[in-house]
């Protein structure tokens, strides 16, 4: 009779020879140390940093691309008020978001994963922090922010818009500022989501899409930041998420 470890598929646990079960059931509670050192190694280091505001975009967007001159600009305008600015630490907009917060010499953090085909470190972090779990670097993308800027993007983009959405709505953390840059390339979204979601569906409730603001101007972003800054900032208790 074969026992099967509280959740593990049983098909899986019977296409796996004895070494190999025993080699990941072992393995396993040791992972738990691994994980635990990078959450107290980046929490370690971020908390340090004070507000910061993340920006999310693809890492595909080359240099010459108005959204990637657009990153440049509103993450320099940000980060010249004292805010860190976060990024996944990649290519593309994420570097271009890095580059404006060192060009204003403020902080430029790089939450970096390794994969395989495009997400190699940028150099202009000087915070670079490297992560091997996906979902420890997504907390750090939330915890630390006041503010959160979604440049067009592909599934890595539109995974953590949801989440972060998601959290907002469910009021596990504040409402904070939600900007979509790129009017053009959201709006094919927005209709779906109002049209199929809202009223068609009635998945989501009247109001729920205005938690998201949409822009196409970096100065527009860089003030409604700063307002929220100024009569919100920081929350005064941990968020529910994280509590």
């Amino acid at each position: 009779m074969t026992r099967v470890t509280p959740g593990l598929d049983p098909a899986t646990v019977a296409g796996m020879n004895d070494n190999t079960k025993i080699t990941f059931i072992k393995e396993d509670p040791w992972r738990i140390f691994r994980i635990m050192a990078e959450f107290v190694d980046s929490f370690e280091a971020l908390s340090q940093l004070g507000p910061g505001v993340t920006v999310f975009g693809s890492a595909r967007m080359p240099p010459s691309d108005p959204y990637y001159q657009a990153a440049v600009e509103l993450a320099r305008g940000l980060a010249s008020h004292n805010l860190a600015i976060i990024t996944g630490g990649g290519p593309g907009i994420m570097a271009a978001a890095n580059k404006g917060a060192a060009l204003a010499k403020g902080k430029s953090v790089g939450l970096n994963i390794e994969l395989r085909h495009e997400q190699k470190g940028n150099r202009y972090a000087n915070v670079p922090i490297h992560f091997h779990y996906f979902f420890s670097r997504k907390v750090c993308f939330v915890k630390y922010s006041i503010g959160f800027v979604f440049m067009p993007g592909g599934f890595g983009t539109l995974d953590e818009l949801f989440e972060v959405l998601t959290l907002v709505q469910t009021q596990r953390i504040p409402a904070y500022p939600l900007i979509l840059f790129g009017s053009d390339y959201w709006k094919g979204l927005l209709h779906w989501m109002k049209s199929s979601l809202e009223i068609k569906g009635k998945f989501i409730s009247p109001g729920d899409l205005d938690l998201m603001k949409v822009t196409d101007d970096p100065q527009e972003v860089i003030d409604l930041i700063l307002d929220y800054k100024r009569r919100v900032g920081p929350p005064d208790v941990m968020p529910k998420a994280f509590a």
